[in-house]
C-alpha cells in the first residue's frame, strides 16, 4: 500500500488491508488533521481493500467531520464501489466520478 499527497488530496494504492491499515491511517489522520476543507481520497490505484481497510475509510471521514472537513472519496474502482452499496456505506460516504 501507498499513499501519496498532502492534507488536500492523497491517492491511495496497492490493498488497504490489516497489514497496511495501521500506516494507512496514521497518514490519513496526519492528512485530517493538517488541513482545511474537502479530503479527497483518489482510490483508482487502490487494489483491494478488506474490512479493516474500510474500517480505516470509515475512521478517517469521522474523524474529518468532527475537525469541521469532509472526506471525499474519487475514483472507487467498481468491485469497491459494489461493497460500498452493498454495505449500505454509500449513502454516508462522499463519492465523487
Amino acid at each position: 500500500m501507498h499513499i501519496k499527497g498532502d492534507h488536500a488530496e492523497l491517492v491511495v494504492g496497492g490493498r488497504l488491508d490489516v497489514r497496511s491499515a495501521a500506516d494507512a491511517r496514521l497518514a490519513l489522520h496526519h492528512a485530517v488533521d493538517s488541513g482545511n476543507g474537502d479530503l479527497v481520497l483518489d482510490l483508482k490505484d487502490l487494489d483491494s481493500w478488506d474490512a479493516t481497510g474500510l474500517g480505516v475509510i470509515m475512521g478517517t471521514h469521522r474523524r474529518a467531520g468532527r475537525c469541521g472537513r469532509r472526506l471525499v472519496l474519487r475514483d472507487v474502482p467498481p468491485r469497491m464501489q459494489r461493497v460500498l452499496v452493498a454495505t449500505r456505506l454509500h449513502r454516508i460516504l462522499t463519492i465523487a466520478s
